[in-house]
């Protein structure tokens, strides 16, 4: 008989709940976070027993350790379960329980689960794209101080030849000075570290045939390209473009009740970098022809935001084809007639 176990992980401490077909309760353990115990632990389960645990903190672990043990791995999805969460009591085994009950009736909202080499891809983008914020709020500091000192720079690019140059030659109070010296060090710093971290992505994507096709794109160079390969993943698990866009947060909210429909701002539900690199994909010159002309028609209608989020999702459509089709047709210059 199929058993299933719930997991509810934790930093230092898990619970683990098994249950047979019936949903009788068999046993309830506490153990400490050790890929050793928890592997024993899904042994002791039985013979490939379907195992849950949540999309939480340090979840790839414990799902490398269950699959190695011989268990079947779901992934809940915390936003599918927040439901659940206005309970009389709460506690890590009714938590646990409450995962593999679901499971057990086929109402788990699951998660889909990267394999290891897609994870340590999306290790690498995000890494860059979080250090790359990290020295963006350094380079605001600078330009902060500036104001303090009343100095206004005399070119457009602060962080190119000639405003490092006006910088070298500015004079400023001692504590200014001092600020300004140090956060440029660390800035250079930033600037060493991501150009190493980008030869490393350019490693990783090399024979990556898909990477290369949606660099066609106008506005999607290596470094959006590596992110939407990263995060999108295996292609193959969406149907259609409209659910990768779904998926990504740029569809809008839709409550229906009866004869009342509400359609509100997009739901932001998803990864939040996909979003990221889809927007600054379109930013400068809002995509190729086709999507540039419906930037227009739509922030004529709607305004210029609503018409950058529409231009994003068409570009991100045409990433989803060219990831899955090896080529963008809609690219592809007209056949000879």
């Amino acid at each position: 008989m199929t058993r299933y176990v719930g997991v509810d992980l934790h930093r230092r401490r898990s619970v683990i709940v098994v249950l047979d077909s019936d949903g009788t309760e068999l046993w309830t353990k506490r153990i400490d976070n050790d890929p050793l115990t928890l592997g024993l632990e899904i042994e002791e389960a039985g013979p490939a027993p379907e195992v849950v645990l949540e999309a939480t903190w340090g979840w790839y672990w414990a799902a490398d350790v269950i699959a190695e043990a011989g268990g079947n791995v779901h992934l809940a999805h915390p936003l599918g379960i927040a439901g659940f969460e206005n309970r009389r009591v709460k506690n890590d085994r009714i938590d646990a329980r409450l995962l593999a009950d679901l499971l057990r009736m086929g109402r788990l909202p699951e998660s889909w689960i990267a394999p290891e080499g897609i994870r340590y891809q999306r290790e690498l983008v995000r890494y860059r794209r979080k250090l790359s914020q990290l020295r963006a709020g350094l380079k605001a500091q600078v330009h902060a101080v500036l104001g303090k000192e009343g100095l206004r720079p005399p070119v457009t690019h602060l962080w190119g030849p000639g405003g490092n140059a006006w910088l070298d030659d500015t004079e400023m109070a001692d504590a200014y000075e001092t600020r300004v010296r140090s956060l440029r060090r660390l800035i250079k710093t930033y600037d060493n570290e991501i150009t190493k971290l980008d030869s490393r992505i350019a490693d990783e994507f090399k024979h990556h045939e898909e990477y290369q096709v949606i660099q066609q794109l106008n506005g999607v160079g290596p470094v959006l390209a590596a992110i939407f390969c990263a995060e999108l993943g295996d292609v193959e698990r969406f149907r259609t473009a409209k659910q990768v866009c779904s998926w990504a947060g740029l569809t809008p909210r839709h409550r229906e009740s009866d004869t009342t429909v509400h359609r509100g701002s997009i739901t932001k539900q998803g990864p939040p970098l996909v979003r990221w690199a889809a927007i600054e994909a379109i930013s400068k010159n809002h995509g190729d022809d086709h999507i540039r002309a419906h930037y227009r028609r739509v922030s004529e209608r709607r305004g210029r935001n609503k018409g950058r989020v529409a231009a994003a999702r068409k570009l991100l459509t045409l990433v989803y084809y060219g990831l899955r089709d090896g080529e963008i047709r809609s690219l592809a210059p007209p056949e000879a007639t």
